[in-house]
């Protein structure tokens, strides 16, 4: 049984169509990150499977449960983390952690606790007893997700959770994710930073216009492209032309020089790779940098809905 699955859900405002029938699924214990330009409908999907929102058609479960008709046993399953913090900025961050372990029915002294774990695993004890007002955005951010832990849920929805942190920040959410999935934990991820559903997803579903429009593991989607890069950096640059000269003769394609004293070009498989490593080391060209890569989820975005990672 899949930790929770949404089957053709449809969802109109007015006379825009926010979902067209998406199909979505995660195993336990993974990460399934849904892409999409804004507008997409991931906010939507997110909002329907956490109960918020009625689906028009279609039909919703977290741990077999229907999203509709047993709501009130959804909600004590699942966590969710939205674009922005949710917390209390009048209170400190211990008490906005206790106040919501008492909502969930958490006796006082096992609110308290709860919180201090929390706290702790979240690197928040030194500003505990300190209104959140006075957090930075990173702590408030990791205050945020520490509230949604509150109740231990097994399924925790994240609409994009990093947005507006700065790149060491969004690595400490990435930390935190992995630990959670790492318990069991089942994550779904909405992110317009390609990096990071490469990073943290098992499964990625890329949505436009309120349909799913393609799935799969990211390398699964990267092979949407099609073929593979190999990049040479010469250990000497003066060699570089003929570097370039081999990866041409060998591809049957012209290089490209996507930086200083770099060579790329595009290959159909792992044999053209080999060969070019082969017919370098026949010619004496050593290099400090030799690689084979797929596409990257921010080609493979761009391929699916023709536009930019950040449109």
């Amino acid at each position: 049984m899949n930790a929770f699955e949404a089957e053709g859900l449809v969802k109109r405002f007015g006379t825009t169509t926010a979902l067209a029938g998406i199909d979505l699924a995660a195993r336990q214990g993974t990460v399934l990150s849904v892409l999409g330009p804004n507008g997409a409908g991931k906010t939507t999907a997110v909002r329907i499977l956490a109960t918020l929102l009625r689906a028009d058609a279609g039909r919703a479960t977290v741990a077999g449960l229907d999203v509709v008709r047993q709501a009130a046993r959804v909600r004590r399953m699942i966590g969710l983390t939205g674009q922005y913090a949710s917390i209390d900025e009048d209170l400190t961050g211990r008490e906005n952690l206790v106040l919501i372990g008492r909502l969930l029915d958490l006796r006082g002294a096992e609110a308290k606790l709860r919180a201090a774990e929390l706290l702790a695993g979240f690197g928040l004890e030194e500003a505990a007893d300190r209104k959140a007002k006075t957090y930075s955005g990173g702590m408030r951010r990791r205050l945020d997700l520490a509230a949604s832990l509150v109740g231990r849920p097994d399924v925790i929805f994240l609409d994009e959770p990093t947005t507006g942190l700065d790149p060491a920040k969004r690595e400490d959410v990435w930390g935190i994710v992995r630990g959670l999935v790492q318990d069991g934990v089942t994550v779904l991820l909405t992110t317009q930073y390609l990096e990071e559903a490469d990073a943290l997803a098992d499964d990625v579903s890329v949505i436009d216009h309120g349909r799913v429009i393609a799935q799969g593991s990211p390398a699964e989607l990267k092979r949407i492209v099609g073929g593979q890069t190999v990049v040479v950096r010469p250990a000497d640059p003066r060699r570089l032309a003929e570097a370039e000269a081999v990866l041409a003769r060998v591809s049957g394609r012209h290089p490209e020089r996507p930086g200083r004293g770099v060579v790329s070009v595009a290959v159909d498989g792992d044999r053209a790779f080999t060969e070019i490593v082969a017919t370098l080391a026949a010619a004496g060209i050593a290099a400090t940098e030799l690689s084979l890569h797929l596409p990257s989820l921010d080609e493979v975005f761009f391929t699916l809905t023709g536009k930019e990672a950040a449109a």
